[in-house]
């Protein structure tokens, strides 16, 4: 898949429950682009960006530097909800002008463009759906009992307890994005591999030769190691509260497109703060059923989503922010509870 904008079948627009949903978006102006807020958000991040990297300039050889590790953490975090947006074409409407500038963000974190893109648009096709999601996939975590069944070596060993060890094993995400990233060079299926592994590799040479330059080897590696554990932390506080914890599809479910939206994902309620920690994406359910929307324009969209689903008798679910990560949690632990609890042969 290239395009990440998920677009359900023509038999599910053609009069369907999201077409008439759809006309009433439309009709708002909720879908056209916004360019000035795009603008401005961009050259804030960038501006934070580049004052992060001269602060480390700046402070040099000494422990306050780690400081700036810190921020820079929540800016990478910022630079991928941009790269999200950007592959959503929520940016810019045409292909070339999104992939351009989802690629120069994500070589500004380490993440292979092509890569996530691919997994991304999977995830969105079948949100939670136990065999199609690539989110899903019990690589590390097992996200059901039937995972939990089947599971073995460190799967089944972190399984047990995964819930009390979900965030400590959130600090390697950052990490598992670059690792990730360079293994996806290997599949030949994905285009402009070259161009992702160019910028993949110029990114972790210039971070390694700035760091490495400016700081002392102990100081360096210890910046290293805050700021990419925080922003693997944040990365995983973003995508944490919109699924997990819903619904888990299975082969022998068949939805339409707007309920398998719907009811596998969760709204994250707040202010403008938020939005701004959390990308938008705390409107996950609008997010779904519209990607290419704006990320400004979902709040708006909220307020039509959900008197929708009320009157379609859909069930949308939107909690406070500490809430969708204990529920998060507690469908973590009810996941691994058969390798906690094995049965007996009889």
């Amino acid at each position: 898949m290239t395009n990440s904008t998920v677009r359900p079948p023509p038999s599910e627009r053609s009069g369907s429950d999201f077409a008439r949903l759809s006309r009433k978006i439309a009709d708002a102006g909720l879908l056209d682009r916004r360019p000035g807020y795009y603008a401005l958000r961009i050259t804030v991040v960038a501006g934070l960006y580049v004052g992060g990297w001269a602060a480390v300039a700046l402070i040099g050889d000494s422990w306050w530097t780690l400081t700036v590790a810190v921020f820079l953490a929540i800016v990478f975090g910022q630079v991928a909800l941009l790269a999200h947006d950007a592959a959503h074409r929520q940016v810019f409407r045409r292909r070339r002008a999104s992939e351009t500038s989802g690629r120069i963000a994500g070589a500004g974190i380490g993440m292979g463009y092509g890569w996530w893109q691919d997994k991304h648009t999977r995830h969105h096709a079948n949100p939670n759906h136990e065999e199609l999601d690539p989110d899903l996939d019990p690589n590390l975590l097992v996200w059901s009992q039937d995972q939990a069944r089947a599971a073995k070596g460190l799967p089944r060993l972190i399984g047990r307890w995964q819930a009390f060890l979900f965030f400590p094993l959130l600090t390697l995400e950052g990490f598992n994005l670059h690792v990730s990233s360079v293994k996806a060079l290997g599949n030949r299926s994905f285009k402009n591999r070259t161009l992702d592994g160019s910028l993949l590799f110029a990114h972790f040479a210039a971070y390694l030769t700035v760091l490495f330059w400016l700081l002392p080897p102990g100081m360096a590696i210890a910046f290293v190691a805050v700021h990419q554990c925080l922003f693997g932390v944040y990365l995983g506080s973003l995508f944490a509260p919109n699924h997990k914890g819903m619904p888990i599809l299975t082969g022998e479910d068949r939805l339409d497109f707007l309920r398998r939206q719907v009811l596998t994902s969760r709204n994250v309620r707040g202010g403008r703060f938020t939005d701004i920690a959390l990308g938008g994406l705390n409107h996950q359910i609008e997010h779904h059923l519209f990607p290419s929307m704006p990320s400004p324009n979902l709040r708006k969209a909220r307020t039509i989503v959900r008197r929708y689903c009320e009157d379609l008798g859909v069930n949308y679910v939107e909690t406070g922010l500490i809430v969708s990560y204990r529920l998060a949690l507690t469908s973590l632990h009810q996941a691994g509870a058969p390798l906690r609890h094995p049965r007996v042969p009889a």
